[in-house]
């Protein structure tokens, strides 16, 4: 077992163990869900609330490590494993981090949940930017579009400007923070323009590529 996998696993096992700690001391439903201003406005049962991020990191865990096995550009992944193995702990560290803030919101400390997760969305944007800026054409991981799956010099271009795209993304989420409850969409907005300027990039450099 390679240093990706042991540290997946102390991740995800921690993440179980917290649970079960803090089992005793969380009501029967807890809050589970906040809307764009911060306030919980959705509950569940607390077996549930506590357990089901771990079980999601775990599913996501064994499909993200199961992926450079099924792509047909296996070799291409290879490339930039590196970035995706980081990528998967980034990903897990993120989903950690928010099952924390539930947690610590259910034993009765309050605070605007949007403005404690925007730095944790600003650091995954931002690996989002080194692992695109690095990635290799693939079917699985990065900006997958018609053109960039059927060009290399198409799929490169787009992932050196996504990348600086994401980054960009990444900051601006962080400055969100400073404008109350507008911050989510600081978090969102350049997030969904940069799926959509780089979609929309990359068919031009294939028409100019391909005419």
């Amino acid at each position: 077992m390679n240093k990706t996998k042991i540290t997946i696993f102390l991740i995800i096992l921690l993440s179980f163990a917290i649970g079960f700690y803090f089992y005793p001391q969380i009501p029967e439903r807890m809050a589970s869900h906040w809307n764009a201003k911060g306030e919980a406005d959705g509950y569940m049962p607390k077996f549930w609330g506590l357990f089901l991020m771990p079980l999601i990191s775990l599913a996501m865990a064994l499909l993200l490590l199961l992926i450079p096995r099924l792509d047909p550009l296996k070799e291409n992944i290879e490339k930039f494993r590196k970035y995706f193995d980081g990528f998967i702990i980034f990903i897990l560290l993120f989903l950690f981090y928010l099952n924390i803030l539930v947690i610590i919101w259910n034993l009765g400390m309050r605070f605007n949940f949007i403005h404690k997760t925007a730095p944790a969305f600003s650091a995954l944007f931002y690996y989002l930017g080194i692992l695109v800026s690095n990635a290799k054409r693939n079917w699985f991981i990065g900006i997958r579009t018609p053109w960039t799956l059927s060009s290399e010099t198409v799929w490169d271009k787009t992932h050196k400007i996504g990348g600086r795209l994401f980054k960009v993304s990444a900051l601006i989420a962080l400055i969100g923070i400073l404008f109350g409850q507008y911050a989510i969409y600081f978090i969102i907005l350049p997030v969904i323009l940069t799926a959509l300027y780089t979609f929309i990039y990359s068919y031009f450099e294939y028409k100019k590529e391909k005419p």
